[in-house]
C-alpha cells in the first residue's frame, strides 16, 4: 500500500522544494504542480508533489494519519475522528 503524505513548503528552486513534516525535511519534485511559496501545504507520494492541498483537506488527512497510528499503538483514537463518529457512511454522488 502507498500513501500520501502532507507536507509543508520550506523553500523551492521551481524543479523542486524542501518540504517538512515534523521532524522530516526532504527535497521533492514539484513539476506536477509547480513552484509553491513557503507554508503551502502539499500531498507529497513517492518524493513528488501531486496536489496542492487545503488546509482543511491537509487537517484531515493529518488527523487520519495520527488515528491510524493511535490505533496500531493500542490508543484511542475516536476524538480525531469527530466527523465520523454516529452517522451512516454516505456514497460519493457518482455512486448514489
Amino acid at each position: 500500500m502507498c500513501l500520501g503524505v502532507p507536507m509543508t513548503v520550506v523553500e523551492s528552486d521551481g524543479f523542486t522544494a524542501l518540504v517538512s513534516r515534523g521532524p522530516e525535511t526532504r527535497r521533492v519534485s514539484v513539476l506536477l504542480v509547480g513552484a509553491q511559496p513557503a507554508g503551502t501545504r502539499l500531498l507529497i507520494h513517492i518524493d513528488s508533489a501531486v496536489r496542492v492541498l487545503d488546509p482543511d483537506e491537509a487537517e484531515a488527512i493529518d488527523r487520519a494519519l495520527e488515528g491510524l497510528a493511535a490505533a496500531l499503538d493500542g490508543r484511542a483514537f475516536d476524538h480525531l475522528f469527530a466527523d465520523l463518529i454516529d452517522r451512516e457512511p454516505e456514497l460519493p454522488a457518482h455512486l448514489a
